[in-house]
């Protein structure tokens, strides 16, 4: 298990290596997916078992990865 970020941790036994938050089987893909879809804080934390650190840090993790995000754009 390695941690990519605070938080977040990467197995390639554990959810076939995708970023989960640590000690959970639980993807920041999810976790994204779910407050864009409309489920709140609360709902979230409780229906998966998270701290508010967690989600926090999930959010965090996909802010990084937009934000070094290359766009090539052919004209």
């Amino acid at each position: 298990m390695t941690e990519i970020a605070p938080r977040i941790v990467v197995d390639s036994a554990v959810r076939f290596g995708k970023p989960v938050i640590r000690g959970t089987r639980v993807p920041v893909a999810i976790v994204v997916a779910k407050l864009a879809g409309g489920m709140s804080f609360d709902e979230l934390m409780h229906e998966y078992d998270l701290k508010i650190e967690d989600v926090k840090a999930a959010l965090h993790y996909a802010a990084v990865l937009v934000a070094g995000e290359e766009i090539l754009i052919a004209a």
